[in-house]
């Protein structure tokens, strides 16, 4: 069976990573000849065998215009050269109607131009314009699939509710929990250098106005005015948005708590689970998530989390996490408080979180993800 994935679009890491965890999973029982679009970026270690790599020009990464076009227009033509059985878009979207050439497959992934609160906040610019329309054509993609894979349960309501009940063919395969994340019992990793010795508070997101960083700050300020030792913050992502991130260092300067806040940036990837391990609270404080990559790591690390109570965070973290509303920097500030004097809450979080993590496996979310494709493929 001939299978193309469509992941052109994958330049950050989310989507990265669940690519990565899937193909490292290609089962060989199968007879899968796998095919993949691709950016350079997506590094496929020791997967030559299993995966065929086609060749995709930087502008077809870097336009969502000239993708668009080249998806209609030209990939006809290659699902018809390596007689594809089903292509898969694990970005969510069909630019195209392909239901003559083969079998479609796409997994709803970006809850965000879902939250018009959310979108409202980007004002009369590009990204508001950019989330209304990528809105459309998910949906349009969604009625059009043969298959609609479905990450959270509170995606597929939310989804199947606005259309009516009009997708026919879903799964739901929730995303995995990657291991290296995962503090072992008794072991914890060293953390770097830069890191305080005495502790600190982590919210590790990329810098974006429905990741709620302004709103943290916030109630980091409200906490260090109730007096006592509380550890510095820091913040670790992407500055996605050069706006917003400049209101959030702003609002530091302002608030006067620049030596309070350490801001990193970009890390690596294989950087990141120390930092986690090593942190007294993980904060995720994020307004509006499909199936939260962050979160899931946050849990794997073993230590206390203090999450967003937005759903679908409840529907992952469980009891093993405390939540807030993450509009409301007073309320942060008290559950921040109520935790760092309570050492019991924080040693029985940290066992309930690290156990809660083992609930999501990437061995089980690719094998029900290809199982989905091979029996699609079959019923051709």
């Amino acid at each position: 069976m001939n299978i193309l994935i469509n992941a052109i679009s994958a330049r950050l890491g989310g989507g990265q990573t669940y690519l990565v965890n899937l193909l490292s999973r290609i089962p060989r029982d199968k007879h899968l000849n796998v095919l993949l679009l691709a950016p350079d970026s997506l590094e496929l270690e020791d997967m030559s065998t299993k995966v065929t790599r086609l060749k995709v020009h930087k502008s077809l990464v870097m336009s969502p215009v000239r993708r668009s076009i080249w998806e209609k227009y030209t990939l006809p033509s290659i699902l018809k050269k390596y007689q594809i059985d089903v292509l898969f878009c694990p970005g969510g979207s069909l630019n195209g109607n392909f239901s003559h050439l083969c079998k479609t497959v796409v997994t709803f992934q970006n809850m965000l131009p879902f939250d018009e609160i959310q979108v409202k906040k980007y004002g009369f610019s590009f990204s508001r314009l950019r989330n209304i329309l990528l809105k459309i054509r998910l949906l349009k993609s969604m009625k059009q699939a043969d298959l609609v894979i479905f990450i959270s349960e509170y995606a597929k309501t939310f989804i199947q509710g606005l259309l009516k009940n009009k997708i026919s063919n879903t799964a739901l395969i929730p995303h995995g929990a990657d291991p290296n994340f995962r503090r072992v019992t008794g072991i914890t990793q060293a953390a770097p250098s830069w890191l305080p010795k005495s502790g600190y508070l982590l919210y590790v997101s990329p810098m974006d106005v429905y990741k709620a960083q302004l709103e943290v700050v916030q109630a980091y300020s409200i906490l260090r005015k109730r007096g006592g030792i509380i550890p510095k913050l820091v913040f670790v992502g992407t500055p996605l948005n050069k706006a917003y991130t400049q209101k959030v260092l702003t609002l530091i300067d302002d608030l006067e708590l620049n030596e309070y806040i350490i801001i990193k940036g970009h890390l690596e990837y294989q950087c990141l689970p120390s930092i986690y391990q090593n942190a007294l609270i993980n904060i995720f404080a994020s307004e509006t998530e499909n199936c939260p990559f962050i979160l899931l790591e946050a849990l794997s690390a073993g230590r206390p989390v203090l999450s967003s109570s937005r759903p679908p965070m409840p529907e992952f973290a469980g009891n093993a996490a405390l939540y807030f509303d993450p509009s409301d920097p007073i309320e942060l500030a008290g559950k921040l408080h109520d935790m760092l004097g309570d050492k019991l809450l924080m040693n029985k979080l940290s066992l309930l979180s690290l156990e809660k993590s083992f609930q999501y496996d990437w061995d089980i979310c690719a094998k029900k993800t290809w199982d989905s494709l091979t029996a699609l493929g079959l019923s051709q």
